[in-house]
């Protein structure tokens, strides 16, 4: 998939090295539009969350139709790498180098993520929001042209290792996890969070993107006699194991990861009546839901998704990641201003304050410093009704793990 629009105005612009530049001088960038890049798994095992990219494709368009921004609008390239390594890998050199996109916002999946930063750091080509929560792209010393837009698996790991442990103390907890950093990640913060006990009260059980179905592991997990099921993956292998845990009778208590979050990707191919009780946390109000009705920020989702997006699953919420995701993008190059540098792109990428998107849950607002390159990093727990998600508790970030 290869999705272009246009951006139009003239700015000057200053070079990665900061000396003066011309906008042609500036990679992707030229008096008429700025390039941007983007990858995504339209295609393969993940393509549910593709739908992310989507998500972004719409709201660049609804940019451009107001006119862009400072002028200038946006030909967003939106890739497809079907969840495959090579393939991102192959996409980000074309990108870069056929495409000479000025740099690459909001590509989605760890293993291409993985896969491509260090060629897009050697390229000194920022990596913009990418849709990972591994915690190894937070670390702003090894990955210092990155900034991520999901809360961190080891944030979000530990609020449900912790909220196991208060609602289901000295019980045993089973995780099914992808085998690859998003599933180890999650694994991992478990660990960190149980310490010694993680041995003697959590059984794992993993499997890899290939695989058709994920049964064998979930019956493996029930007679574990485990009472928690915390499910680490895609929304595919998520509504696969919440469906096959009640065929087989099988009633933990379950909890999703943010990624699996959604009602069309997950609860409703798992079965709207399975999911009763699944918990996930989330950063978002649920536009399905009618208590949101009369919310302006999900008025504003509906007549957008309406107008950009009509005929598609208005249930599947990746589309609304994807729309938080474009007006991320929209608030960075709204700061950059008449300097659309590499190195400014990065600086105000870094340099967002207490921005309160109108579709965030009440309270949860987007922070990033030097220092600190999280676009998000507060959560929600909502708990699954059988026809809406009901929020529960306070909002939990990374001092309250």
């Amino acid at each position: 998939m290869n999705t272009k629009f246009a951006f139009v105005a003239a700015c000057a612009v200053i070079s990665l090295l900061g000396s003066p530049a011309s906008a042609a001088d500036e990679p992707g960038v030229s008096a008429t539009e700025i390039k941007i890049g983007g990858i995504f798994p339209f295609s393969g095992p993940a393509s549910p969350i593709g739908l992310v990219g989507k998500g972004v494709v719409a709201y660049v368009q609804s940019i451009n139709d107001r006119g862009g921004i400072n002028g200038r609008k946006i030909n967003y390239i939106a890739m497809d790498d079907a969840y495959s390594p090579p393939k991102a890998v192959e996409q980000a050199r074309k990108l870069v180098e056929s495409d000479e996109v000025s740099f690459i916002f909001g590509q989605l999946g760890t293993p291409g993520n993985s896969a491509t930063a260090k060629y897009l750091k050697a390229k000194g080509v920022p990596s913009i929001a990418i849709v990972s929560g591994s915690s190894k792209f937070t670390n702003v010393a090894d990955y210092p042209l990155t900034t991520t837009g999901l809360v961190s698996y080891q944030t979000e790991g530990r609020i449900y290792a912790k909220f196991l442990d208060k609602t289901l103390p000295e019980a045993k907890y089973a995780i099914l996890f992808q085998n690859d950093d998003l599933g180890k990640d999650y694994v991992s913060a478990f660990k960190s969070f149980l310490k010694a006990e993680f041995d003697t009260r959590v059984v794992t059980a993993a499997y890899e993107v290939t695989e058709p179905t994920v049964d064998s592991q979930v019956v493996n997990l029930k007679n574990s006699g485990a009472e928690a099921l915390f499910i680490a993956g895609t929304p595919k292998f998520a509504a696969q194991a919440i469906r096959k845990a009640a065929e087989t009778g099988w009633k933990p208590k379950i909890i999703i990861n943010f990624p699996s979050g959604s009602i069309g990707g997950t609860l409703r191919p798992a079965g709207l009546e399975n999911s009763v009780g699944v918990i996930v946390g989330t950063i978002n109000k649920d536009p399905t839901d009618a208590k949101w009705n009369d919310d302006e920020g999900v008025r504003g989702y509906k007549a957008f998704f309406g107008k950009y997006l009509a005929g598609a699953d208005f249930d599947n919420t990746s589309y609304l990641t994807g729309y938080m995701q474009g007006m991320i993008l929209e608030q960075i190059v709204k700061q950059c201003g008449d300097d659309l540098s590499r190195k400014n792109i990065l600086k105000q990428a870094k340099s967002l304050s207490r921005v309160v998107l109108p579709t965030a849950f009440p309270g949860i607002e987007v922070n990033t410093s030097e220092s600190s390159n999280m676009i998000w990093s507060q959560m929600q727990l909502q708990r699954w009704s059988g026809s809406a998600w009901e929020p529960f508790g306070p909002i939990l970030d990374a001092s309250s793990e």
